[in-house]
């Protein structure tokens, strides 16, 4: 597999009254054509805003102040985030499915605008053709009575239906990426695994890449090739799906995966929560992040900062002191 997308040393900060918050430190990761992968970790640790810096969606105060987003041969941090080289990427390239899709789609535009809106602007179509392709993609997503619904608003749509025109929405110009951000937050179980089963056949279908960004390792469990772990701004761990669920390294890959339910263990296993809070991300502290919830931290845990990531074979790789 060739690569798509190459991040290196991405970091990204904000300024604030009570000091910088480094809410991406440092962070490198890659996305191959045809590859789903996760990035995990709990809220707070970066997640979000690393995607956010992919498509340069940062505001003030925030900035990014370091690294590389190599996507098709040039560096996406070379032009300005408000540029023409930028706006014809982000929708029409690398596409992102929000968080929360009720505050993503415009409470004042019809879904059929909404839609026609990308189509007329990426792909130069004109308004006719745009709202064909736009009842298709409805169609596609699972949305019945799609013609008359072009005209509805996002009021008249369930959660779970506005997540669908949300991946409509982003699929709609034939990106080569889509990242899909907690894209089943707020929504039930059974609404939740219809929605991942769509986008993953979905992306098969148009040959694209997709980025779950996620809390929740069952989801990665079950559709990424890859998992990178991410902690403090920071990535601690990486490797294939089979590798992070059966060989974990890093203390806290290890306490996520002791918070989930799994059906290959013992019947009434306990569920243990990892204790303590994430970190203040202000002037943090030049030692290990997670040292002060980790069962398995040494000494120099607490006076060196964590090590870079570590090849351990396998396509595996791990910041941790080795023990």
């Amino acid at each position: 597999m060739s690569v798509l997308l190459d991040v290196k040393n991405l970091t990204t900060q904000f300024n604030t009254e009570a000091g910088i918050v480094k809410a991406v430190n440092d962070v490198s990761f890659q996305l191959n054509e045809q590859e789903i992968i996760g990035l995990v970790g709990e809220s707070g640790c970066g997640k979000s805003v690393s995607q956010l810096s992919v498509m340069q969606l940062i505001s003030a105060p925030g900035k990014i102040t370091n690294g590389e987003v190599n996507f098709e041969g040039r560096n996406l941090l070379d032009y300005e985030s408000n540029s023409d080289e930028m706006r014809a990427i982000r929708g029409g390239k690398i596409a992102m499915i929000f968080q929360e899709p009720m505050t993503s789609l415009n409470p004042t535009l019809t879904i059929g605008r909404q839609l026609t809106e990308m189509l007329e602007l990426h792909l130069n179509m004109t308004k006719e053709a745009a709202r064909e392709r736009a009842v298709e993609l409805l169609k596609q997503v699972g949305i019945s009575g799609a013609e008359s619904r072009l005209d509805d608003y996002p009021h008249n749509f369930s959660g779970g239906m506005r997540q669908r025109v949300m991946i409509a929405i982003g699929l709609s110009c034939n990106p080569r990426i889509l990242i899909a951000d907690e894209p089943t937050t707020a929504l039930d179980v059974t609404t939740q695994a219809q929605l991942l089963e769509l986008m993953k056949d979905m992306v098969s279908k148009y040959n694209a890449s997709l980025v779950i960004v996620t809390h929740n390792l069952g989801v990665v469990a079950r559709y990424a090739h890859r998992i990178y772990i991410m902690y403090a701004g920071n990535i601690v761990e990486s490797g294939t799906t089979e590798e992070i669920f059966a060989n974990p390294q890093h203390p806290y890959t290890k306490g996520l995966l002791k918070c989930i339910p799994r059906l290959d263990e013992e019947k009434g296993r306990k569920l243990v929560p990892i204790e303590g809070l994430p970190p203040n991300l202000i002037n943090m502290k030049s030692s290990c992040a997670f040292a002060p919830r980790c069962s398995e931290r040494l000494e120099r845990c607490l006076t060196e900062a964590a090590p870079p990531l570590r090849d351990i074979g396998n396509g595996h790789y791990v910041g941790c002191f080795e023990k």
